[in-house]
């Protein structure tokens, strides 16, 4: 929304001034992102005032799930697709796709998540999202699981030197017991690390593409 815009308004609502609420004024608000209880203080009405007008001139509102969506990323979407790829991007993304197709969480509704105990798929899965995706590297968190007989701050340590992030990113360390017998403990000597992105957009996206893959013909 145009600044000098909103500050009209408000000028004109600090001094009682304020003119019939307008469709254009409300849908402005609207889609600037601002809430119908923002837009109540700003136009200094209540917030039943507002929502007569949105039904009045038919404004559609906002789902549940967009509100959210949108409180949790008040500047957009923090990801582009890449659509124009050269032939190395190419093959990144198929490796993306393969990696979650076969590694991924697709249970999480409204995130990507992918774990393994394998550095090397971890890092090749950030930069697919890093790279193809266009994701702001401060949206993907990290987590760890490890075996009660595996030393945590070796584990962190672990991680954090093969990722080149700081220990810290992986919050508290989850432990359960050891699998019984057998050759669990060389397999998962330093647990199991998870990288995701909690956005609905992406994983939305993401599922398009393998059903794209899926619908292949062989």
């Amino acid at each position: 929304m145009d600044f000098r815009i909103t500050i009209s308004i408000i000028d004109l609502a600090m001094t009682k001034k304020l003119p019939l609420l307008t469709k254009h004024m409300l849908e402005k608000l609207y889609l600037s992102g601002k809430s119908m209880s923002e837009i109540s203080n700003i136009l200094n009405c209540s917030p039943h005032k507002i929502t007569y007008w949105f039904r009045k001139y038919g404004i559609k509102r906002r789902t549940r799930s967009e509100a959210n969506y949108l409180k949790y990323n008040p500047n957009g979407d923090p990801f582009k697709i890449k659509n124009d790829l050269a032939h190395d991007e190419n093959f990144l993304k198929g490796l993306g796709l393969g990696i979650y197709w076969g590694e991924g969480s697709k249970t999480t509704r409204h995130s990507l998540r992918v774990s393994n105990t394998d550095p090397g798929i971890i890092i090749t899965f950030r930069k697919f999202l890093t790279v193809i995706c266009n994701l702001r590297i401060n949206k993907i968190t990290y987590s760890i699981v490890c075996f009660n007989d595996v030393n945590p701050k070796v584990a962190r340590n672990f991680w954090s030197k093969e990722l080149k992030i700081l220990p810290d990113k992986f919050g508290k360390i989850t432990t359960i017991p050891k699998q019984g017998k057998g050759n669990y403990k060389r397999k998962s000597q330093f647990g199991v690390c998870t990288i995701q992105v909690s956005n609905i957009k992406l994983r939305d996206w993401m599922m398009k593409q393998l059903n794209i893959l899926e619908d292949m013909p062989s």
